[in-house]
């Protein structure tokens, strides 16, 4: 190959990687512009999000404190799961992870007002279920159990 060639076959591939860099430049500032960084979100959580849109008094948002619910309210979830576009197996995750943790929980206190979509009264909190809450809170809490060997210190053979 002749310096000429080498020379044309240079330029040639510089015209080449100056084409391909504007590109993607193109494609990086019409991506940034229109879209972002994709973040996976649980189906659960959109879920929950469409309840506290369609029944913001039963589901309210944090800070919010939780309330404590009707008795077989998925019964009446699931009545209008078909008005909501949710499958009946994804509200019922839904429901389960509202309903299972700290906040609830805490709102669970004996006499307490349950309440239905609409916010009307509809039952109250007994003293078992308080109990229960109560228990669950406290099981929660617990630090992990760590097992007697991390706990001796290590020492190094002398």
């Amino acid at each position: 190959m002749g310096f000429e060639q080498l020379a044309s076959l240079r330029d040639e591939l510089a015209q080449q990687a100056a084409a391909e860099k504007s590109k993607k430049r193109q494609l990086k500032e019409e991506g940034g512009a229109t879209a972002k960084k994709a973040v996976k979100v649980d189906p659960v959580v959109l879920i929950i999000g469409q309840l506290q849109k369609k029944f913001p008094l039963a589901f309210p948002k944090n800070p919010a404190p939780k309330v404590p619910l009707k008795i077989g309210i998925h019964k009446d979830i699931f009545e209008q799961s078909e008005q909501l576009g949710i499958d009946k197996n994804d509200l019922r995750a839904a429901i389960k992870t509202w309903c299972w943790g700290k906040r609830y929980w805490e709102c669970l206190v004996e006499d307490a007002v349950r309440i239905d979509l609409d916010g009307n009264a509809a039952g109250q909190v007994t003293k078992v279920d308080a109990d229960q809450a109560k228990k669950l809170k406290q099981g929660r809490r617990r630090p992990p159990k760590s097992s007697p060997e991390q706990n001796e210190p290590k020492t190094e053979p002398g």
